[in-house]
């Protein structure tokens, strides 16, 4: 069954005339799937819509915001009272605070919370304040956790196990990449070597505690807790970026599910409710030296805008007000990835499915996969080969082996068993 993509083609064609590959973020070009992407025209609940005409049922969610389905009625309603008003000002608003209240309700470890629009803007943010508040310049990140394309992230390791990074894009120089250590995920004894060497000038460790954009892949046992002794035996800030898995793992996220407490927090996507919104937050006396409090500089114009702040408080209190509402969603995933899991041992088809609450992925291989490069070894081919089988039975996926699926609210036990039913095709077919 071939899908009909025709206007698409047309409309990626003359996209890619006026922009970079034709789209404004790498992974939409479809570039790793070897095929040209759908171009949406709305999405409703669970499922989204191309210009072709063609429905599918979205596993997506706008990469992770879509916690309660698209176009949810709560939340278009009060956009639609907040748009009226205006959609912007560049001054402050009560809905601010009101945002401000929930999530610190929901993320204790968060005493204090600046919003921003990205989660570039947080994660890149929350190192500069690190920096201030420490004086060392010197960070740790995971090989294979990203967390946004701000200079001192985009670095990749040298040679050896635990060594300084090298800048992984053109325009990332080698004095900025020269302070980011970039270490294995999952590999403690890389951070205690490197913290032997180097612990003093060691200003803060970032993690994606459940990593989400090598795939997902979840952390080993007592991983994290380790990372939390060592950082603060080092007096270095530890700093959960938790974009993609806050409220997804748990409401109050990989924190709350594993009970541990990080200096800095970041945020993003749920907390706008699919509008352009993130924050960072933590201790009191960290979040003092940002301007205008102190000294660290962190400014942004459209920050706390209020389309994006009355998106945010409607998605969080549908979250707060349904006791049961991880659990729920946590229960929809599991259908699905049970299923996914029956399907591939029925045809013999060798996978590695990992779950954390409504987030999910798998990988094509006989091992483990534990980090990146257990990720990047698992078959790619296969996984064009899947993705577009289960594309063209309207099963929209992301379009690359090491991104992460997300369930819904708004995913009913029809979506799910129609996948269920997709994936079967799809491994037949390999």
């Amino acid at each position: 069954m071939k899908l009909n993509l025709s206007k698409s083609l047309k409309a990626f064609n003359e996209a890619k005339k006026l922009m970079p590959g034709g789209v404004n973020s790498p992974v939409r070009s479809f570039g790793n799937v070897d095929c040209n992407p759908p171009f949406i025209s709305y999405g409703k609940g669970s499922h989204i819509f191309d210009i072709d005409g063609n429905e599918y049922i979205d596993y997506v969610g706008s990469w992770g915001p879509m916690i309660v389905g698209h176009a949810n009625q709560r939340v278009v309603e009060a956009l639609k009272s907040a748009v009226e008003k205006g959609t912007s000002y560049g001054a402050p608003t009560g809905l601010e605070t009101e945002l401000a209240k929930l999530v610190k309700k929901i993320y204790p470890s968060i005493e204090v919370i600046r919003m921003v629009n990205s989660g570039t803007e947080a994660t890149m943010s929350a190192l500069r304040l690190a920096r201030g508040f420490t004086h060392r310049e010197k960070i740790i990140k995971f090989v294979g956790c990203y967390h946004g394309h701000s200079d001192s992230l985009l670095v990749s390791a040298g040679s050896g196990l635990a060594t300084f990074g090298v800048p992984s894009s053109p325009g990332v120089t080698s004095g900025t990449a020269k302070d980011t250590i970039a270490l294995p995920y999952n590999d403690i004894e890389a951070v205690e070597k490197i913290f032997a060497e180097c612990g003093e000038e060691i200003a803060a460790v970032i993690i994606e505690p459940i990593a989400g954009n090598m795939g997902l892949i979840l952390p080993r046992e007592n991983f994290l807790q380790k990372l939390r002794s060592i950082t603060e035996k080092y007096q270095s800030l530890l700093i959960f970026d938790e974009v993609m898995c806050g409220f997804r793992v748990a409401l109050g996220g990989a924190q709350e599910l594993f009970n541990i407490k990080p200096d800095l927090t970041c945020l993003g996507k749920i907390i706008g409710g699919g509008l352009p919104c993130a924050a960072y937050g933590g201790r009191e006396e960290i979040m003092r030296q940002i301007s205008p409090d102190g000294k660290v500089y962190q400014a942004g114009t459209l920050s706390g805008n209020p389309l994006a702040m009355t998106a945010g408080i409607e998605t969080l209190k549908i979250l707060i007000e349904d006791v049961d509402f991880t659990k729920k969603i946590t229960a929809k995933t599991s259908k699905l990835v049970d299923g996914l899991k029956s399907k591939a041992a029925k045809y013999n088809v060798k996978i590695q499915a990992h779950q954390c609450g409504s987030m999910f992925s798998f990988f094509f291989s006989d091992h483990e996969v534990n980090n990146f490069s257990d990720a990047v070894n698992a078959d790619q081919e296969k996984f064009k080969k899947y993705f577009i089988a289960m594309l063209e039975q309207k099963i929209y996926l992301p379009p690359s082996q090491f991104e992460t699926n997300f369930m819904s609210i708004a995913h009913t036990d029809e979506d799910i068993d129609r996948t269920i039913a997709a994936f079967e095709i799809a491994f037949k077919t390999l």
